[in-house]
């Protein structure tokens, strides 16, 4: 039995080893109960995967084809695996976790508001919700988290002493208001980031990956369970959504992953900064197709192609190799998150990166306006997420 981790905002329990440390500490660590976690939530995610698949093609939870060429139509139901995975690895393993009532209740909220967000994505991938109401569940997705316990009370002080573990504090009208921007920010992340077979559950398997192993190093051992448990849900489906998928995740999907990964940073002490460098490129590039979008008078609601992934396959990258390329930026920036042990240092590391993205991102966009449109790559729009009529979350 592994015991129960730290509460949001605690003190760390054990310090996190940088440099050759850190993997001279891993191999102190109880692995195997997080491990079995991960085993159990893959097998269900891949073995439900199918199943959802033959429900979606029988009532009709299906893609849309592409404006302009014949698409081929995908099951959107991969969510629904991917939460049954996440729900059964957690109640099915509950005898190796010891966790307290207050974690015991935090879990419940997770399940509970990622519920809401599977439901209610459902129901988009079926009859297209306006954005309204999507919206609406994520802030009821993230008001249920709060309810629970699950709310960032406090920041680590990048500036303070290391050896007091300074933190700021945050007032408790701003530590609701900057929750519920935390979780429905993550959420939508996600979403504008599943646009590409494979993308989306690839980066949130590393994602959580990295946060599970960063609880491990913090002591917070049933922390890192849950975290597992949603690494194994991610890599169990992503066999059924890497290109060419025979099923996506859908909106459903999309939402249940971010709104866990944003739960998960916040739910054994804070590790916002952690998930921001992991999933540094998606954030940045979601923040600046908010920009461009508002820069052009356009609604940052409507969606286009001007995400990274997008321009990538207007250019003709093709699916696996724009896939592999965020897998590797996500998983380097993920690595560099756990070799980091002073908080400084990951502030420059987080600015620096921000700094780099958006640079990239320009030159990208210049070498795009430059290059005529229309000639992706063979099969590269049949991978993508569907063109519904242009909208996001």
């Amino acid at each position: 039995m592994i015991p129960p981790g730290l509460a949001s905002g605690g003190t760390l329990a054990v310090p996190k080893p940088a440099g050759l440390g850190l993997f001279r500490k891993m191999s102190d660590l109880p692995v195997l109960p997080p491990l079995l976690i991960l085993a159990l939530a893959f097998g269900v995610a891949w073995l439900m995967a199918p199943l959802m698949e033959r429900v979606a093609r029988r009532y009709g939870f299906m893609d849309r084809p592409h404006p302009r060429r014949d698409a081929v139509l995908k099951p959107r139901l991969g969510g629904v695996a991917m939460y049954a995975a996440f729900a059964v690895a957690l109640a099915a393993t509950a005898p190796l976790v010891s966790r307290d009532a207050a974690e015991v209740q935090k879990v419940v909220g997770i399940l509970v508001g990622g519920a809401i967000v599977l439901v209610v994505g459902v129901i988009d991938d079926w009859l297209e919700l306006p954005p309204l109401p999507l919206l609406a569940a994520q802030v009821l997705a993230a008001a249920v988290a709060i309810a629970a316990g699950v709310v960032i009370t406090a920041v680590t002080n990048p500036f303070g002493d290391p050896l007091t573990n300074s933190m700021l504090l945050f007032p408790a009208g701003a530590a609701l208001l900057f929750t519920v921007f935390w979780i429905v920010g993550a959420m939508n992340t996600i979403n504008f980031l599943d646009g590409v077979d494979g993308l989306a559950a690839g980066v949130g398997a590393i994602a959580a990956a990295v946060l599970g192993v960063h609880s491990l190093l913090m002591g917070q051992y049933s922390i890192a369970a849950l975290a597992a448990a949603l690494a194994g849900c991610c890599l169990g489906f992503l066999p059924h959504n890497f290109f060419p998928a025979r099923s996506i995740m859908g909106t459903s999907g999309a939402g249940f992953l971010g709104f866990a990964l944003g739960t998960l940073a916040i739910i054994g002490g804070a590790k916002t900064a952690t998930l921001l460098l992991v999933l540094g490129l998606p954030i940045v590039d979601t923040g600046w197709a908010i920009l461009r979008r508002l820069a052009a008078g356009r609604s940052p609601f409507v969606g286009d192609r001007g995400h990274l992934h997008l321009v990538l396959v207007d250019l003709g990258w093709s699916p696996a190799q724009i896939v592999l390329l965020m897998y590797g930026v996500s998983g380097t920036l993920g690595a560099l998150a756990l070799v980091l042990a002073s908080r400084m240092q990951k502030l420059i590391a987080i600015g620096g990166m921000t700094v780099l993205l958006v640079v990239g991102l320009m030159l990208v966009a210049q070498v795009r306006g430059r290059t005529p449109a229309g000639r992706p790559h063979a099969g590269a729009l049949e991978s993508m997420d569907p063109p519904k009529p242009p909208r996001s979350w």
